[in-house]
């Protein structure tokens, strides 16, 4: 029989999913070339790693055993309160009883490429998803607080089947009459408001990204409206655009 070369092992690992990791170092582990043996421990390397994301991952699913007895539960969380420009973003997600998606967490210990990766995998199995808006002019209008709790209230609103209870990242939302339970860091402790904060964060980064090619002077595809030096000077230069917050640029123009 014709040894596997090991340009054939490694394409093999290459192409395995995490389920096949075990399969391939049984298949493996015998062959004493060193160069086999290396990409056996590559294997189980990841095998470690996935292991211990799955015991995170059931840790973060603490809240939601805990309110098990409820049908619907859903996670909310925001994104853009502090931007100088653009929306706030509410995100709400129910997720299945179930649910098994790996590497959800805080959107903000997410790189980019994670991020849409799991917004696509969140809006393909999760039982409801929505998101809220609150406009730069709403925000000026009744405040950041007031405009977070209104683009929440909209995403709840839009979610069917309708929730039962609310996972909200530290806040209380007033005008729900839901159930709610405040956590504080929730995006890093509940799987269904890291959920929620990652389809949040997305959609914001890419409305925000849609508005740089409108107004390109600010740079918001890479500040997100985020008050970086280079958006400041870009304002006190240009004036504020027609996204920008009044209420939160009084210092620089």
């Amino acid at each position: 029989m014709r040894m596997v070369s090991l340009t054939e092992i490694k394409n093999h690992l290459q192409a395995a999913c995490e389920d096949e990791l075990p399969a391939f170092i049984k298949r493996y582990e015998s062959d004493e070339r060193a160069g086999a043996q290396k990409l056996v421990q590559t294997a189980a390397k990841r095998l470690q790693a996935l292991e211990k994301e799955r015991a995170r991952i059931e840790k973060l699913k603490h809240y939601e055993r805990e309110y098990a007895e409820y049908s619907y539960i859903c996670g909310i969380d925001e994104a853009g309160r502090g931007p100088l420009a653009g929306p706030v973003v509410a995100g709400a997600v129910i997720l299945p009883k179930n649910c098994d998606i790996l590497y959800i967490n805080d959107s903000k210990q997410l790189s980019e490429k994670k991020r849409e990766e799991l917004y696509t995998v969140i809006t393909q199995q999760a039982v409801a998803w929505a998101v809220g808006y609150a406009s730069p002019e709403r925000i000026d209008e009744i405040n950041i607080l007031q405009a977070t709790y209104e683009a929440m209230r909209e995403a709840v609103g839009k979610l069917s089947p309708a929730p039962d209870i609310l996972l909200n990242d530290a806040v209380r939302i007033p005008g729900v009459d839901i159930s709610q339970v405040p956590i504080v860091k929730g995006d890093a402790k509940s799987i269904s408001i890291g959920a929620a904060s990652i389809i949040a964060k997305v959609t914001r980064d890419r409305m925000m990204a849609e508005y740089d090619g409108i107004f390109p002077e600010y740079g918001f595809a890479g500040n997100k409206g985020y008050g970086s030096s280079a958006h400041i000077e870009a304002l006190k230069k240009y004036g504020p655009s027609p996204i920008h917050r009044r209420s939160f640029i009084k210092n620089f123009v």
